[in-house]
């Protein structure tokens, strides 16, 4: 989800809330330089408190009890002085408890540029299966003879159920959700591996083929040996594709953002009209949509391509929250151009404004007027986030869609995002906090703290996964040639 809004007024505030440990560039890096315990930990703790106080979705997962128990715990384990590097690994957790997949923190520029420099990344992918069993997918150092298939058992002694579930800690996502956490492991192990638990120039892998354990010492690579964060979702791929298999309709939206359609050279709302007027005008009714990988994007997208299956009025968003401390901050000036959010409870509940129609979501939208009364499938996975598991939910809870695949990485109940401002704090750290909270219009007993949960759960096996087998498309397909 995002917003073309560039609120001054919010980023002032939050420039004076966390202005007391704010980072003043060195043009002298030195990766190696520590910092004192005290000064850690009172960033650890100045930090959390004032994130709180705009995030609000703060402590929707993890109560402010428990919160409070987990950064005085980590602030005991601070008894020394720490790199930038070191000082991230303590922060990275609590930032993933909040459970939020737009909140994060990433190490200075300066410091990631080191890092991709140098040869210190473990150079293979994984795959995990439903059984959370580790395979080697994909090798990329000199020694050629470590096997693909291979079950990993151990890096550096370190045992791969204790890596992984530490990973899993580290790495953020709406709730309790899993299926993004396992997904980008599955294509970014060596990344995490790198941040999270070592940066060696030498990693010894045991594995297990064939019911014989051997172990092979790898030399670590630099980032440019693997696959770039852009070649997950196809660096070549169109925004938007639409096709027909046989008289069957499939709608595959890489994304709803509205700079990538841009830079696809497509148009959001004429794709989808010419789409859906070629499929009533061949009376398709039977309609694929595949969200794989759809990491979000324009809101206005994804509600505009929702109107196409209601034939009555619908609700879409239910509400949007902001803190107190973010409504407060709506004055003077400002007031010209927004509404200022109304208290509802402990939260502000944000308004429609003059200038923007991103918050117009939460009133009642109208139907498309081509409207598709066929049945439509929903392909998702774990990187299925944000404007894109909003759309999920809603057809989902509303009975238009089957939903196949895995579960949406992003809620089934909404997120926060929206305005995502983005600071530098000491020791050189960026964190991003986003100022919304978005409800969507489902029922709100349901998957709480998760993604949409499909009607048909299928996850690839190893097998299926090397070889590039759709296992889900296939499955669907197969689905709608026994109904026909």
């Amino acid at each position: 989800m995002t917003s073309s809004i560039q609120k001054t007024t919010f980023i002032v505030f939050l420039f004076l809330l966390i202005s007391p440990y704010l980072y003043a560039q060195e043009n002298n890096f030195d990766p190696q330089k520590k910092y004192h315990p005290d000064s850690l930990k009172y960033w650890t703790t100045s930090l959390f408190d004032e994130i709180s106080k705009a995030h609000p979705g703060f402590y929707s997962f993890t109560k402010k009890d428990r919160f409070d128990f987990l950064i005085d715990s980590t602030n005991q384990t601070i008894q020394k002085e720490l790199t930038e590097l070191e000082f991230y690994r303590k922060l990275k957790p609590l930032i993933a408890q909040i459970g939020c997949l737009h909140t994060s923190i990433s190490l200075s520029k300066e410091h990631q540029d080191y890092l991709d420099l140098t040869e210190t990344m473990i150079p293979i992918e994984i795959f995990i299966d439903s059984n959370r069993k580790v395979f080697i997918s994909k090798n990329y150092a000199s020694n050629l003879k470590l096997p693909i298939g291979s079950e990993l058992l151990s890096i550096n002694g370190k045992p791969i159920n204790t890596i992984i579930k530490k990973l899993l800690n580290n790495i953020p996502s709406d709730g309790y959700n899993q299926t993004e956490k396992i997904l980008l492991l599955d294509h970014r192990f060596a990344f995490w591996y790198q941040s999270i638990i070592e940066a060696n120039e030498t990693f010894i892998i045991e594995v297990s083929d064939k019911e014989k354990i051997q172990e092979f010492t790898l030399n670590g690579v630099s980032k440019e040996k693997l696959p770039s964060l852009e070649s997950i979702k196809g660096i070549n791929k169109k925004a938007l594709e639409f096709k027909f298999i046989d008289n069957v309709a499939i709608l595959k939206i890489n994304s709803f953002a509205k700079t990538d359609i841009k830079n696809s050279n497509q148009n959001f709302k004429k794709f989808i009209q010419e789409a859906f007027q070629e499929i009533q005008s061949n009376g398709i009714q039977e309609l694929i949509i595949d969200l794989r990988y759809n990491t979000g994007g324009t809101d206005a997208n994804a509600a505009f391509l929702a109107s196409y299956f209601f034939d009555q009025p619908f609700r879409y968003w239910d509400k949007i929250e902001v803190t107190e401390a973010i409504a407060k901050d709506v004055e003077g000036f400002e007031r010209l151009f927004y509404k200022r959010p109304e208290k509802n409870e402990e939260l502000y509940q944000w308004k429609k404004t003059w200038v923007t129609k991103e918050f117009d979501f939460y009133e009642l939208q109208q139907p498309s007027k081509v409207n598709y009364n066929g049945s439509t499938y929903i392909i998702s996975n774990g990187l299925c986030l944000s404007s894109c598991a909003d759309f999920t939910a809603i057809l989902s809870y509303n009975n238009k869609a089957v939903v196949v695949g895995q579960e949406s990485g992003g809620g089934y109940q909404g997120n926060t995002s929206g305005m995502m401002p983005d600071f530098v704090i000491s020791p050189g750290l960026r964190v991003t906090i986003p100022l919304h909270k978005y409800t969507n219009a489902v029922d709100l007993t349901k998957n709480f703290g998760r993604g949409t949960i499909p009607d048909h759960i299928i996850e690839p096996s190893f097998k299926e996964w090397i070889n590039s087998n759709d296992v889900e498309m296939d499955f669907t397909l197969n689905l709608l040639q026994k109904k026909l």
